[in-house]
């Protein structure tokens, strides 16, 4: 499941929904994101958290910062984000991608070209 053994999946699940709505929020990210072969996530039943791995004494997030700030900073935000809501555990931090300004804007759909 989370690899926690001391948080039951519904103290996980909430935990983890937290947390990501923490690091979301920060200025500095555009979005949990993941790396290729190096899966961060907490599995739950029926779902998974993509970008938070809650574990046993430590929690890490993978995000895609923004364009522009320097990354220690955006670093420093999550941790500083998620403490309250894992006192006492590690949070690791890592920028999986960086998010251009041009990219964000971009729409959900592109248009499909005329037939």
């Amino acid at each position: 499941m989370t690899g926690r053994p001391d948080l039951a999946p519904v103290e996980a699940a909430e935990v983890a929904d937290l947390i990501a709505a923490a690091v979301t929020s920060c200025p500095g990210v555009a979005g949990l994101t993941q790396i290729p072969g190096i899966p961060v996530a907490t599995h739950l039943p029926g779902r998974t958290v993509s970008g938070v791995a809650v574990r046993a004494g430590e929690v890490e997030i993978c995000v895609a910062a923004r364009y522009g700030p320097p990354l220690p900073q955006i670093a420093a935000q999550i941790r500083h984000a998620v403490a309250p809501l894992v006192p006492g555990r590690v949070v690791y931090v890592v920028i999986g991608d960086i998010a251009l300004p041009e990219a964000e804007k971009e729409p959900a759909s592109r248009p499909q070209p005329a037939r």
